[in-house]
């Protein structure tokens, strides 16, 4: 393997760990706050509408990282 190859390698392995992670800090955040107010308060059916919520903005981050992805390459090619 050339170092071309094992960069391109690293770079979409890293890509993958940022997606899962641009996913899952979201919905653990807002299941974690869901709990923490549902233990404070005794409103158990909050959970699963913020575990919801939480994926909806993993979706958005990811979207909004994979855009910038895709718009990057263009940018290269207008400097050349």
């Amino acid at each position: 393997m050339n170092q071309k190859d094992k960069s391109s390698v690293l770079y979409a392995l890293t890509l993958v760990f940022q997606f899962g992670i641009n996913m899952l800090v979201p919905i653990f955040m807002c299941t974690l706050v869901g709990v923490l107010i549902a233990h404070f308060t005794g409103a158990d059916g909050i959970v699963i509408p913020l575990f919801f919520v939480g994926a909806l903005a993993g979706g958005r981050n990811i979207y909004l990282q994979a855009k910038r992805l895709y718009e990057k390459p263009a940018d290269d090619k207008k400097d050349q």
